[in-house]
């Protein structure tokens, strides 16, 4: 069973997870840290769990989502982890990688399916989508990104996004007007 952790950080309020399984091998995904506090209370978890950080892993490259790699470098050694592979192993544990442009053009989900539970930084929020009009942002490509997500991922998976409150696929195709006709 995976420990999902979730700090909300930084003037735009992303959210910094911290996932680890009963090896205590962790990843931390979308290190938006920026405060000197928000740091701490992240390097204060990990000590006090006794978790062995092993990715640094990145849904996109927006800043919100980046503020904390030096951090986490500084601190873990580690760098930014993101689109490239098809598959992140920690623990007893592994994610695939789901290329999702649209809110940007390296967004990814990560996905475990055993445990069902995906990632999914700006691509889908609780009724909502990313915006598509930053730089490397395309409404259509999200279209295509969004169909793909609601072939690939069950209903009862449950979704945590780079912003707000966590959903699930089930609840996201009934109640998320974007999510129609895809």
């Amino acid at each position: 069973m995976l420990n999902i952790k979730c700090f909300v950080v930084n003037p735009i309020q992303e959210n910094t997870y911290i996932v680890s399984d009963a090896t205590k091998e962790a990843v931390i995904i979308d290190c938006g840290a920026y405060f000197p506090s928000e740091k701490a209370k992240i390097e204060d978890f990990i000590r006090e769990e006794g978790l062995n950080v092993k990715h640094l892993l990145l849904t996109h490259s927006h800043f919100d989502h980046t503020f904390g790699n030096s951090f986490v470098l500084e601190t873990y050694h580690l760098t930014p982890e993101g689109y490239g592979g098809k598959e992140i192993s920690f623990g007893e544990h592994r994610f695939q990688v789901i290329h999702t442009p649209g809110h940007a053009k390296d967004a990814v989900v990560f996905f475990c399916s055993e445990e069902k539970i995906a990632f999914t930084g700006d691509t889908v929020f609780q009724n909502s989508i990313g915006r598509t009009d930053l730089e490397g942002g395309n409404y259509h490509e999200l279209e295509a990104s969004i169909a793909l997500l609601k072939q690939i991922i069950p209903d009862d998976t449950k979704l945590y996004p780079g912003h707000g409150p966590s959903t699930t696929m089930g609840e996201e195709k009934l109640m998320n007007p974007f999510f129609e006709g895809q």
